[in-house]
């Protein structure tokens, strides 16, 4: 396992190194440019980048979570999900059991996040609780798992502080540089060197124009890169590839986006959660895999093995491979697991009792008061601004008192 994580690792640590390139070179520019000093724009871009990861590796995970409007929950508040976070905290060999969030959105997703070991969580939206069952919201957390296994939440974070960096750089040195005319450097060039000052201008303008444009494909790419390898680890760990398959496949027929996604933290979703039924997701700009594709090439594995899903993509791609170094487990298979779920009339009883599971969640977590009418037995819901001695039952008529 650990060659294939490495070899994840380093391709995308080049990517990383990639955009740390475009950074000095955007950070050349704006000194050239602007200061008349490129050394002085390197260590502009330098200083950028060294408060912003110091940000992101103190507080980072806080904040992509409090982006994303997620709260955290305990064992009691939601046991199904938390009892399959320890399976797969188990499953996963992860030494410290992740802090699980909930997403009040009624979108189909989730991701995971971290700075350290140490400081990992899950968050899932209202939405993926209520439409998947057990088997399916299995899969999606394994999924996680893998991400914080894989240490793929470290990467994204560095990638994002990179993005984030190039992003500010390009946006004052423009602005700099469209208030101030070029005076500086008009001010300074000699009388045979106009040509070369104009290349430089036009080469610097391009650059920051481009740069973030550049920075967000490279980013992308990091996303795409690692999902594969997530699907893949989320299938060995539920030993059932149509669990993820099946989740995927509801995200994949859901049209809600979700409300505070935004395109600095979409990559770290399960699926893209701007994505739109009929809207090609196989570009440059795509924050993931196709779904279709990571769907069939899940379903149509034999075992639950990382050589059978190589295999298995190498059938349906047809292209690279997904897992970089699998050669070396191509004789190793794992069995495949029988699913969890019952009889039809046993998953609609599931489907009713995970509904009511998400809602009394919910309903506690907004600190509403819960009171079953004496007469009738009905669940009556009191805002917490509720403050009257006692309250009529919208069904029977009964008064409660309080």
């Amino acid at each position: 396992m650990w060659e294939q994580i490495k070899s994840n690792q380093i391709r995308s640590t080049l990517l990383v190194v990639l955009m740390g390139a475009v950074l000095l070179l955007l950070g050349y520019f704006l000194g050239v440019l602007l200061l008349d000093n490129y050394v002085a724009g390197l260590i502009i871009a330098l200083l950028v980048w060294g408060i912003m990861t110091m940000v992101a590796f103190t507080q980072g995970d806080n904040i992509v979570l409090s982006m994303a409007g997620a709260r955290k929950i305990g064992p009691k508040d939601h046991p199904r999900l938390y009892n399959i976070v320890e399976e797969m905290k188990i499953a996963s060999g992860l030494e410290r059991m992740p802090d699980v969030y909930i997403i009040d959105d009624p979108a189909l997703n989730a991701f995971a996040t971290g700075r350290s070991k140490d400081h990992t969580a899950v968050a899932i939206t209202t939405g993926l609780l209520d439409k998947l069952n057990r088997d399916e919201l299995q899969g999606v957390i394994a999924h996680e798992m893998s991400h914080i296994k894989n240490r793929d939440v470290q990467l994204m974070v560095l990638a994002s502080v990179l993005l984030g960096s190039i992003v500010i750089l390009s946006y004052y040195a423009s602005r700099m540089l469209f208030f101030s005319g070029g005076s500086r450097r008009s001010s300074s060039k000699d009388s045979g060197g106009g040509g070369a000052q104009i290349i430089i201008l036009v080469v610097g303008l391009v650059l920051m124009i481009l740069a973030p444009i550049v920075a967000q494909i490279i980013y992308f790419g990091i996303s795409r890169k690692r999902e594969y390898l997530a699907d893949a680890s989320g299938a060995l760990f539920t030993r059932y590839p149509e669990g993820l398959a099946s989740a995927l496949e509801k995200l994949q027929n859901n049209n809600t986006q979700v409300q505070k996604a935004n395109k600095a933290t979409a990559p770290m979703y399960i699926s893209n959660p701007f994505y739109k039924k009929g809207i090609s997701a196989n570009d440059l700009f795509s924050t993931h895999p196709p779904l279709a594709e990571r769907i069939r090439i899940l379903r149509a594995m034999s075992g639950a093995g990382y050589a059978d899903y190589e295999k298995s993509y190498e059938q349906v791609v047809k292209g690279d491979h997904a897992i970089p170094g699998v050669a070396g487990l191509a004789a190793q298979s794992v069995p495949l697991r029988q699913a969890t779920t019952g009889a039809v009339a046993g998953e609609l009883q599931e489907r009713v009792d995970r509904t009511r599971e998400t809602s009394d969640m919910m309903w506690k977590m907004n600190n509403y008061k819960t009171l079953d009418c004496e007469d009738c037995g009905t669940k009556l819901r009191l805002p917490p601004s509720f403050n009257q001695p006692a309250v009529r039952c919208p069904h029977c008529g009964h008064i409660n008192n309080l």
